[in-house]
């Protein structure tokens, strides 16, 4: 029986190719975005699960506030924060204590490996996170000071393994950076997964951090704030629950603001939720958006739904087509439950071939898919554990069978419903209830692609928006080098500082150059103890600092309006001596001076140290649009090793890096010369937000593709049915537009309620989601109308293409065919 449902389903496949072949495309475009789109999703829910401890280890998060005033909300703290919380409460099983380390240069003989990312941790570290071990032993790896851990990578670099045998480079001695004194190899472990929010190619022991580099606030202290926590909870423990801890924690260690000058609040933020939804500052991986995994999903489920929805449509728009068939099969024995297996048979026939070519097409479009994403993706990361544990990999296998039964089931129940006796009596016509479900359906689909459309334009219009906006400093062709990591800070820094830059300006095609501790994009630091020495003692401020050198304002045009720039006697080796600084406006405002110019010659205070205010900048975004300008002071300080950022011709750009990279080497010889472009590091922080603008136009577009199909279909039976009409007007005189006006217009009447359908759908998602952007567009009727028109005109071209064929059929064998 079953093997006679599969062949009958077969030639009624075959017998009807055009159809067929539209509801394969369709659901095949369907399958196919949907398996791409849940590979990405499925990746980023995937965060972190691969360590076993997972479900129980929390970031600490700390909120900052002055004169009631949130001022930072950021993952850095006190050293002591951690083990604060281990002694205080019993709820705490360990903790660990991170500090990046940054990249650094590794050195083994007379080999220099550049750019290992590296990160101070306690011991801990492997008890609570679960990287595999190569060779060593991980329980007491970083227990001893200078101790390191390779990644597997790293290793294979430096020591040039080309096998899988690591044991014979445990305890083997290396150098880092500008160490004085040697590192002991104790571990290798496995390359850190790219699902981690920790990444990193080598671990140093924390250990190393107090006793050799002498950073003696690293151990146990509340005043420098610098620090990563990670802790993890007993089994069972709530951390909502422990959360509600916290108040009376902060109120013990800082006892409101004395301690830090500011109010500390605490809170635990589960790993798991670190990568998707993370809003704070100073992040110590990269996060993502779940704002775009979250939209990616619906698209996803958007787009299945637009497919099936065109097989139930098409398949019940042909009811009338195959209602003789039901009424022999009936008249000869057959079971309405038969009816029903043979049409799901049908579409379980349909459904396969679609996934078949889908699998094929995601095959065909997984290098462009990654591409697009920034990430390696496969078939694979459909089946990782993520977020919800396997919930995406078992919702994908139970979205196809419900797919497929759901698409097949509706038509075959109204299929078989059908009452013999009034079919063979040609007294049979499609039901209302059919004709109002399909254009219910219709509608349904374009109100969908006119909020993917909608969406592509506003969020291309605000990417635009943020990369056409004035920062206040001119990032074009500014080439950024890494400072020199081996060379001595001594009293003639300053003045060898100045020497290189100096020599840099006389390179033909630079055209200015300058050092900061931070270049645009970067987060600068804070300084929390800010107020004017007139006004209330305890009335303090937080602002944003940079130390630049003498030429950075001109370096970056950023626009003087009050005051001078920084001189050469503003500069001094010893950072005590130093007194003068610069502020942007905002800084101003927020000291409450009336005016740019009211603010020079006037003192301000940073903590105990006094500070003479000798200029006042243009506010510069020192970040992404996503964020305000807040207030920020620059300071006459340089630090040798701090990137050096250099204004190059865009004539002769490859002549010019070979220049600077010569100078650079002759002024700091045994460093690596290492440089980006800094327009690419800043627009990088609109990675998340590009990637959604991308999303929505590409997926979009195969939604109107697969509702164009669908349309087309409907279009190309409506069309057959009217056969007969259609060459009794065109003998009665109708013109050729006058049929594709009658057999259009039904279709443009459901387009537009899906336009006034989707308008506020769109408009109240995009509003929302604008809401992240400090800077941000209005939302224009104009896009609403440009999304709704592109969509009457795709749909009105799609239905003339088959409208004008049958109208300029000799209607002599319209009505013979009748």
């Amino acid at each position: 029986m079953i093997k006679n449902y599969f062949k009958i389903g077969w030639r009624n496949l075959r017998k009807n190719k055009v159809f067929s072949s539209i509801n394969i495309l369709g659901l095949s475009l369907g399958m196919a975005a949907c398996l791409l789109i849940l590979q990405y999703v499925n990746f980023e829910l995937s965060y972190d699960h691969f360590n076993k401890n997972a479900s129980n280890i929390y970031r600490v998060v700390n909120d900052r506030y002055q004169n009631n005033k949130l001022i930072q909300h950021g993952t850095i703290t006190y050293s002591a924060v951690s083990k604060a919380m281990k002694d205080d409460y019993p709820e705490v099983q360990n903790y660990i204590r991170v500090l990046p380390g940054g990249n650094q240069i590794l050195i083994y003989k007379d080999k220099k490996i550049p750019k290992e990312n590296s990160l101070f941790v306690d011991n801990a570290f492997f008890s609570m996170f679960s990287y595999p071990a190569l060779a060593g032993d991980l329980k007491s790896a970083l227990k001893d000071v200078n101790t390191v851990v390779l990644s597997e990578t790293t290793a294979r670099k430096i020591f040039d393994i080309h096998n899988n045998n690591f044991d014979p480079y445990i305890g083997k001695l290396i150098t880092v950076s500008q160490d004085t004194f040697p590192s002991k190899v104790v571990a290798i472990i496995r390359d850190v997964p790219e699902n981690s929010i920790l990444q990193f190619d080598m671990l140093q022991s924390y250990q190393t951090l107090i006793h050799s580099y002498g950073y003696k606030q690293a151990e146990y202290d509340f005043t420098d704030s610098d620090f990563w926590h990670y802790i993890q909870l007993k089994d069972g423990v709530d951390y909502t629950t422990f959360n509600a801890k916290m108040d009376a924690f902060s109120q013990k260690h800082f006892q409101g603001n004395k301690i830090s000058g500011s109010v500390e609040k605490f809170y635990l933020q589960p790993l798991l939720n670190v990568h998707l939804y993370s809003d704070t500052e100073y992040e110590i991986g990269q996060t993502g958006s779940a704002t775009v995994v979250w939209g990616l999903l619906i698209i996803a489920l958007f787009i299945i739904g637009i497919a099936w929805v065109n097989y139930i449509n098409l398949a019940t728009a042909r009811s009338v087509e195959r209602a003789k068939e039901v009424g022999v099969r009936k008249v000869t024995g057959a079971t309405q439950g038969q009816l029903i297996r043979q049409f799901l048979t049908e579409s379980f026939i349909i459904n396969i071939i679609a996934l078949a070519i889908a699998l094929i097409m995601v095959y065909l479009a997984q290098n462009i898919f990654n591409e697009l994403v920034q990430h390696q993706l496969s078939f694979a990361y459909l089946f990782k554990k993520g977020l919800g544990g396997y919930l995406v990999s078992i919702g994908l296998v139970a979205l196809i069978l419900a797919g497929i039964f759901v698409s097949g089931f509706y038509p075959a129940f109204v299929l078989s419903a059908f009452k013999p006796i009034l079919v063979l009596k040609g007294k049979f016509s499609n039901s209302k209830k059919g004709a109002f479900l399909r254009k219910g359906l219709v509608i349904g689909q374009f109100a969908i692609t006119v909020v993917l459309i909608t969406g592509s334009f506003v969020v291309y219009k605000q990417i635009k928006f943020m990369n056409a906006q004035k920062l206040g400093v001119n990032i074009d062709q500014m080439l950024v080098i890494n400072g020199p990591v081996f060379v001595k800070q001594d009293t003639t820094f300053v003045a060898r500082a100045n020497a290189f830059v100096a020599e840099l300006d006389q390179i033909p095609g630079v055209k200015n150059a300058a050092s900061s501790f931070w270049v645009p994009g970067n987060e600068m630091g804070r300084n929390f103890g800010i107020r004017r020495p007139e006004n209330d003692p305890n009335m303090h401020f937080t602002m944003r600092f940079d130390g630049v050198s003498r030429d950075y304002m001109k370096t970056y045009g950023m626009q003087l309006v009050a005051g001078r720039a920084f001189v050469a006697t503003d500069y001094n080796p010893s950072f005590n001596k130093l007194h003068n600084l610069i502020l942007n406006q905002n800084a101003v405002k927020e000291l409450g001076f009336a005016s740019p110019q009211a603010a020079i010659g006037r003192t301000m205070l940073n903590g105990t140290s006094k500070w003479d205010i000798v200029g006042v900048v243009a506010d510069f975004h020192q970040k992404s649009l996503r964020y305000p300008i807040e207030p920020t002071i620059l300071e006459p300080a340089i630090n040798i090793q701090s990137p050096i950022s250099i204004k190059i011709s865009a004539q002769n750009v490859s002549a010019t890096i070979a220049a600077i990279k010569t100078k650079y080497q002759s002024f700091f010889p045994g460093n690596l010369f290492d440089y980006s472009f800094l327009d690419e590091q800043f627009n990088a922080q609109y990675k998340n937000d590009e990637l959604f603008g991308k999303a929505f136009s590409i997926f979009g577009s195969f939604a109107i593709l697969i509702a164009c199909l669908g349309l087309l279909g409907l279009s190309l039976f409506a069309t057959i049915q009217r056969t007969k009409e259609i060459g009794v007007r065109k003998v009665l005189g109708a013109s050729v537009s006058n049929i594709v006006l009658l057999l259009s217009k039904d279709f443009i009447k459901l387009i537009l309620i899906a336009i006034c359908i989707a308008v506020p759908i769109a408009w109240l998602i995009l509003h929302h989601w604008l809401q992240d952007f400090a800077y941000r567009i209005t939302i224009s009727w104009w896009i609403f109308g440009l999304a709704g028109g592109l969509a009457v005109i795709v749909a009105l071209v799609t239905i003339s293409f088959q409208a004008i064929k049958a109208a300029a059929a000799n209607p002599v064998k319209s009505l013979r065919s009748e």
